[in-house]
């Protein structure tokens, strides 16, 4: 077996420790007992994210379909409709858009509102929550548009803002995150299962933290704006709504002393710690000396790609008798000048590459867990030394395309794509390195 096809092989064992569907499955009993003890009359499921097809699939299959009472969940196109073999009995499957939400999103949002405002002391609520709910469970705020959450969005993203930086924003800009959702639902009781996309877990961030309490305020995402230079570009309405919330002319997203809070358990089910712990576990399975050097990568793609090549060719030039295999998860951010195609998993692979050529030995993965990198049809792209030599003999130059941010493009035209279709889960992104 070749270093690309045993990368692949960890990959993708990874993947399968944070399948959706199994690790729900794991808190059937608990859930079970819950709604037993309390003595609820009531259940609605609810969930947004890129997993939340599969986590409601087995939520449905955790109870009686005469004890659901209603339930509806939105994910992301393409990641339910190419999952199913037939619609859920109790449960809406809705599809969205990511990471700029558009009008289904909001649609969604709306339904699930009206679907928990039936919610009342004798129900239990179990809310399903992934990466990418942010952007797939949309209500603007009074004051704000959908277009102009939209605006916002796109600046901040093509800023290089990331993820808790992002959330901070959207959650003073919406009527359902930073525990709104709970203050909608309340009093009835929550049970939140959440696989996170996050560095640290944050429950407040994961998903703009619905049912949790908020740690950031309005002039933490001020603040946010005037870092990225945003204040002139941002549509006036945000702005205004910002400002007054820093003021306190608005009141603030609920906090951790919030009676809210005393009905909900937030618990979090999956990560990517989880998932690179599981590719650790294969890596040794196939002889490899194993190092997991990052759980928490971030910082602009490109930077990361050539941090990473520098550990693998030191890693090379250790002359171990042992092959090596270097992991490492996380999520960075790419800022965006160019005009081409790519995520940040095909931007830090290229950049990777680029350190790397002509260096024999050397084989790196770098793929989104969601099997989607930006917006593209790839996970990510698989690397080695001889990745731009073939380029070149294509007569692409990939400082080039690196600079237009067409990772994706250089990759396709190099057939180093590593493309998964849509698996069902979200937790970051994951780096595997194989060092001969």
């Amino acid at each position: 077996m070749d270093k690309k096809e045993i990368a692949g092989k960890i990959f993708r064992e990874a993947l399968r420790s944070v399948n959706p569907s199994f690790i729900v499955k794991g808190y059937t009993d608990k859930i079970h007992s819950y709604y037993s003890m309390k003595g609820f009359t009531k259940l609605i499921i609810t969930g947004f994210g890129k997993a939340a097809y599969q986590m409601a699939q087995a939520a449905e299959e955790m109870f009686d379909n005469d004890q659901i009472s209603g339930g509806i969940v939105v994910t992301k196109y393409g990641h339910a409709k190419s999952q199913l073999s037939g619609e859920l009995k109790k449960i809406k499957v809705l599809e969205a858009a990511h990471p700029v939400p558009d009008e289904n999103g909001f649609k969604a949002a709306q339904k699930i509102i009206k679907l928990l405002k039936e919610a009342d002391s004798n129900t239990l609520v179990l809310c399903l929550i992934s990466g990418g709910g942010s952007a797939l469970f949309v209500s603007p705020c009074e004051g704000v548009t959908l277009s102009e959450k939209q605006s916002i969005t796109d600046l901040l993203l093509k800023a290089g803002a990331d993820i808790t930086e992002l959330n901070s924003v959207r959650k003073h800009l919406s009527a359902v995150k930073g525990g709104r959702l709970a203050e909608i639902v309340y009093p009835a009781k929550i049970i939140s299962l959440l696989i996170s996309d996050v560095i640290g877990d944050k429950m407040d961030v994961i998903a703009s933290g619905p049912t949790a309490p908020d740690s950031s305020t309005y002039q933490d995402a001020l603040e946010v704006l005037k870092k990225f230079n945003l204040l002139d570009k941002a549509p006036g309405s945000v702005v205004d709504v910002l400002k007054k919330g820093a003021a306190g002319i608005i009141p603030d997203t609920p906090k951790q002393n919030n009676p809210i809070f005393h009905n909900i358990q937030n618990i979090i089910i999956g990560s990517n710690k989880k998932a690179i712990d599981a590719a650790y576990k294969e890596a040794e399975i196939f002889g490899l000396d194993t190092e997991i050097i990052s759980a928490e990568l971030t910082g602009e793609a490109k930077e990361a790609g050539k941090w990473l090549a520098k550990k693998a060719l030191d890693e090379r030039s250790n002359n171990s008798s042992r092959s090596k295999c270097l992991i490492s998860g996380g999520e960075t951010t790419v800022i965006v000048k160019g005009n081409g195609k790519g995520g940040r998993n095909t931007e830090l692979a290229l950049s990777f590459a680029m350190e790397i050529d002509g260096i024999e030995g050397i084989t790196f993965l770098s793929a989104g867990t969601d099997g989607t990198d930006g917006p593209t049809d790839a996970a990510g792209a698989i690397v080695d030394g001889q990745t731009i030599s073939k380029a070149k003999k294509l007569g692409l130059n990939p400082q080039e395309f690196l600079d237009n941010n067409d990772s994706y493009n250089f990759f396709r035209k190099t057939d180093s794509l590593l493309i998964t279709g849509p698996t069902g889960t979200n937790v970051m992104d994951i780096q595997i390195a194989v060092i001969a």
